[in-house]
């Protein structure tokens, strides 16, 4: 029997042995992680254990974080995590006007970007703020921008869970900046009028924030 197939709707299986060749690690190991949980169980037909590119892809993100350094624990918490994370789709939602640009990241990928920093919490957090959701293998973060700021932050030395609380903080005043622009042109105007004056609202914000910075850093240097 060949040691994969691939099934009608083009995904490939593989036979333990074959998955474990792929993935550059022994049998041994692979049953391991499986009793860890750091992968997702096989498909039974009969006696036979069938894996997916799911599991591959699961196997190298391991090894990846390995030699970046998380422990085993911390992984099977990062998976947890990432197995019972928002998806993409509630995350970005259906048509929703915005002008942030998402970015697909693997796992191994955003542990780049928060080097020491990406634990089970930290991705716990992360999804409940709305920043990050699943796709697949994949992880998704709503916004580029947000994303290079937060990972500036901490390669100056920011620890993670701090950017993630700052963001929360500063999430409740968005919200409550977009409630007070949002109240004052539907006073005067209508909803079709929001787009077209949303600019306005960002450049006012701006501006506030820009000579709030000036003058907080005039008074750190008294």
């Amino acid at each position: 029997m060949a040691e994969d197939r691939e099934k009608r709707d083009g995904r490939r299986e593989y036979r333990m042995e074959e998955l474990a060749r792929l993935a550059g690690i022994t049998v041994r190991t692979l049953r391991f992680y499986r009793e860890r949980k750091l992968i997702p169980p096989p498909r039974r037909e009969g006696r036979i254990a069938w894996y997916n590119d799911h599991h591959l892809a699961r196997l190298r993100t391991i090894s990846a974080l390995l030699a970046r350094g998380h422990t085993l624990s911390g992984i099977a918490e990062l998976a947890e995590a990432f197995d019972h994370g928002r998806d993409v789709g509630d995350l970005l939602g259906l048509n929703a006007p915005t002008e942030e640009t998402p970015v697909r990241l693997t796992p191994e990928e955003l542990a780049d970007h928060f080097a020491g920093e990406v634990t089970a919490e930290n991705l716990a957090a992360a999804m409940e703020l709305g920043y990050i959701g699943t796709d697949g293998d994949e992880i998704v973060h709503v916004s580029r921008r947000l994303l290079e700021v937060s990972s500036a932050l901490v390669r100056e030395g920011v620890p993670l869970v701090e950017v993630l609380d700052a963001g929360r903080r500063v999430r409740e005043h968005a919200d409550a900046l977009a409630a007070l622009f949002t109240d004052l042109i539907l006073r005067h105007a209508s909803e079709e009028d929001l787009p077209r004056l949303r600019p306005l609202a960002k450049s006012a914000v701006e501006a506030e924030l820009s000579m709030a910075l000036d003058r907080r850093a005039r008074k750190q240097a008294q």
